[in-house]
């Protein structure tokens, strides 16, 4: 059985959203106070000051910003899943990834710019959160030029 270069790319893109999913979880709950940080706190890294309970940059509002990366991966889930049962979606699926990947990216892009310089301190977990998005849009660019 072989797979077609635009469905290895898609399903590598799902497959991604798993522990997106679960840093994205985790950090909302750490966000709440309802776990405690697991993150290594020294000169370069302290997720209290990026993305905990009392975290200045942590919310856009009263929306923890955890949380709208774990609704984010959630989505990017559902556009895989979907492509199957919708024609719709399936039709325009490398222009939905792209645009929802991009858009990802670049607020990642914000969050990371963010905790570079004006935090001056790094969330371990935020920065693996930005590399899935990273490596999701470069798939998506390529699933777009490939299809």
């Amino acid at each position: 059985m072989t797979l077609r270069t635009e469905k290895w790319q898609l399903r590598l893109i799902q497959l991604l959203t798993i522990p997106g999913i679960l840093t994205a979880y985790y950090l909302w709950l750490y966000h709440g106070g309802t776990l405690y940080s697991a993150c290594t706190t020294n000169a370069i890294f302290d997720c209290g000051q990026v993305s905990g309970p009392g975290a200045r940059f942590a919310s856009i509002g009263p929306v923890p910003v955890a949380m709208i990366g774990l609704a984010g991966y959630i989505f990017i889930f559902l556009l895989v899943w979907l492509k199957d049962w919708l024609p719709v979606v399936e039709e325009n699926l490398a222009e939905l990834m792209l645009g929802t990947t991009g858009l990802a990216f670049l607020f990642t892009l914000g969050l990371t710019a963010l905790e570079f310089f004006v935090i001056h301190a790094f969330c371990q977990y935020c920065l693996y959160s930005a590399v899935i998005v990273t490596v999701m849009f470069i798939l998506a660019v390529w699933y777009l030029k490939t299809r």
